[in-house]
This record gives C-alpha cells, sequence and structure tokens, in this order.
C-alpha cells in the first residue's frame, strides 16, 4: 500500500503529470519553476521518490538519468514496444564502438589519443556519426601544439544507457551490446571499414 505524505499529493501529481507528458528528461531545477511557491530540493526529492516508489510493479518506472528524471518502459516490456516499431537499433561497426568507449573511458582525449590506443588511424566518418547522435562533443582543446580538440561524451549518451553518472558506466566488455540496446531510432550506419596503419599515415601534429 503507498503512503503518501498529506502535503505532497498535489505536487506528486503536477510532477507526474508533466513527466509523463514530457520526451525529455528533467532537471530538478525545471520541476521547481511549475510550481507557485518554488519547493526546496529536499522537498521535490522526497515527492519524487514517493512517486517512483508509486510506480513500483507497473510497466513504467520512474528513473533519475543523467539529465533529470523521466519515465520509461521497463526493459523486460521493452518487446513489446518493439513490435509497434519493428525497426531494429542501429548496429555499429567495430570501430565505431571502440572509438565510443575510448572517449567514455579515457575522457577527455584527442583523435591523437584514440589513434594511439587503437594503433589505427580514426576516421573522422567516425566521430562525425558519434557527433551526430549526440554521444560525443568538443569540451575544448589541448594545449600542445596544433591545439587538437579534446573529445569527451555527452549526458545524452548517459541518459540513452539510463545512468546518471560516468561512474555508473557498465564494464567495458557489456558497452557495446548496451549501446545498441539503447532504444534510439536508427540512425545510417557506419560500416566497417579498412584502416590504414600508423605508418601509413602522413605526419601530423602531436596529440
Amino acid at each position: 500500500m503507498t503512503t503518501t505524505s498529506p502535503d505532497l499529493g498535489p505536487m506528486k501529481t503536477v510532477l507526474e503529470t508533466v513527466l509523463l507528458a514530457s520526451q525529455e528528461p528533467l532537471p530538478v531545477a525545471e520541476l521547481k519553476k511549475l510550481f507557485d511557491e518554488e519547493p526546496s530540493t529536499e522537498t521535490l526529492r522526497r515527492a519524487l521518490d514517493e512517486l517512483r516508489r508509486d510506480w513500483q510493479g507497473r510497466g513504467v518506472e520512474l528513473v533519475q538519468v543523467a539529465s533529470g528524471w523521466r519515465f520509461r518502459a521497463r526493459p523486460e516490456y521493452q518487446r513489446y514496444l518493439d513490435r509497434l516499431n519493428p525497426q531494429k537499433p542501429p548496429r555499429y561497426s567495430r570501430a565505431v564502438l571502440e572509438t565510443l568507449a575510448i572517449i567514455a573511458y579515457r575522457q577527455p582525449v584527442t583523435r591523437g589519443d584514440i589513434e594511439d590506443i587503437r594503433g589505427v588511424v580514426v576516421s573522422p566518418n567516425i566521430i562525425r556519426a558519434l557527433e551526430a547522435r549526440g554521444w560525443v562533443e568538443v569540451v575544448g582543446h589541448k594545449e600542445v601544439p596544433g591545439r587538437p580538440e579534446l573529445l569527451a561524451t555527452t549526458k545524452a549518451f548517459l541518459d540513452d544507457l539510463n545512468v546518471t553518472s560516468l561512474e555508473e558506466l557498465p564494464p567495458l566488455d557489456d558497452l557495446g551490446a548496451l549501446v545498441e540496446r539503447s532504444g534510439e531510432p536508427p540512425q545510417p550506419q557506419v560500416a566497417e571499414e579498412p584502416e590504414p596503419k600508423m605508418a601509413e599515415e602522413p605526419s601530423r601534429a602531436a596529440a
């Protein structure tokens, strides 16, 4: 049986309505703006925690991800939603997944850092594909000759994996499978392509 603090009932109803209607996660700062008298962070989080408990045992759950709070279908029911949208999630080449993994677990890194780790030249198409997906972005420049771009993952990447921070990333061996089950609409596949060895690459500025 769900117990609700008397003063939190109306707040929970507002939060439930807005979060169910929203297509994007909403941070606490935005949720506070819903109310005439802005609640404290502690009060709002208490209401969210109660609302999360209210939805336990249902096919939809309230979760916190990197960008805020959102409702989502529980993973065990995703197969039923897939029947309404039979398009399969994108399958990424080994080169794309390896590049994403290096950025995720070593960030911030330059393209040169990635090439040093992988031992092959990184195609610009791979970086562009990850940027187009919204998973990778430029966060600065390394203070070395040529000032190469520093790459890092985005909050959208964490949201798609349903985690709140980099510390919650899965073991490296599980990342590829989890990425391909992220449930986002398919993107153009980046095909595996022959990659020249580093020795064959024209000289470039140190990264």
